[in-house]
């Protein structure tokens, strides 16, 4: 009578699990770049369940009812690389990439120490020294994993390989990175990701949108819908306890009760 206690607290923590996901991925609508996640259900492993003291069967062995699901675990969480809509900007160091890849990115973390890392946000400026640069200031690479330097005051034109013309001389080329599998990627924080352990670089073939940026590949009414579907979930789970309280209740204080 109790495993179905246990199995509805299953449920409830599974459910919690994706409504911290759905709601992540709602903060970030408008965030540019971002991509959003999804997560995956387990089922735990059947048990045999046994009638304890019940040898009826056996003189050896209790006597057995069959298999007993335990309910449900969280599985994997997982990140959807879907293409996002282009928003129109106007600014020339506006960027988004069309198709699969990442702009490479020198990140400099709280303790000066710097390190590539990757992101889908296009939104670059060219800063005071003459660096393009990302809105926090970190510092966009070229295709040969060099900083990007350019002169401020001339005009500036980006065409769809990423190559940098300034007064119709090519100066650089913005270095666009792709990863035969995705998995080997991870969220780092502030919009950028990094690698990890045995990931393999392949040749990008996207193409770059100047005076463009990628927004989030999030449908709002989609991730609300999933939101109630799971709200809902929540909710069963917890008329489940709610009655097998009231189950319990009625068993030890009234029906053990002495007339």
């Amino acid at each position: 009578m109790l495993k179905g206690l246990y199995t509805a607290y299953t449920g409830m923590i599974n459910e919690q699990n994706r409504m911290d996901i759905m709601t992540n991925n709602l903060a970030n609508a408008n965030t540019v770049g971002f991509k959003k996640e999804g997560s995956t259900s387990q089922a735990f492993d059947d048990v045999l369940a046994l009638k304890i003291k019940d040898t009826s069967e056996s003189p050896n062995c209790a006597k057995k009812l069959g298999s007993m699901s335990m309910g449900v675990k969280i599985g994997e969480n997982y990140t959807d690389y879907g293409q996002g809509s282009f928003r129109e900007t106007g600014n020339v160091f506006d960027v988004a990439i069309a198709g699969n890849g990442f702009f490479a990115i020198e990140f400099t973390n709280k303790a000066g120490e710097t390190s590539t890392k990757y992101t889908r946000d296009g939104s670059f400026t060219v800063n005071a020294d003459g660096y393009l640069v990302t809105e926090d200031g970190d510092y966009v690479l070229d295709e040969d994993g060099e900083r990007i330097e350019l002169d401020p005051l001339k005009n500036s034109m980006i065409d769809s390989a990423g190559n940098i013309y300034q007064d119709d001389s090519m100066e650089a080329k913005i270095g666009i990175v792709d990863f035969e599998d995705y998995n080997y990627l991870e969220k780092y924080g502030e919009n950028l990701y990094q690698t990890v352990e045995g990931f393999t670089e392949k040749e990008a073939t996207a193409q770059v949108r100047s005076g463009y940026l990628e927004m989030a590949n999030v449908q709002v009414v989609s991730e609300m819908v999933n939101m109630i579907n799971i709200t809902r979930a929540y909710e069963t789970n917890q008329k489940i306890i709610q009655t097998y309280d009231g189950s319990l209740d009625i068993a030890v204080n009234q029906l053990g009760r002495l007339s």
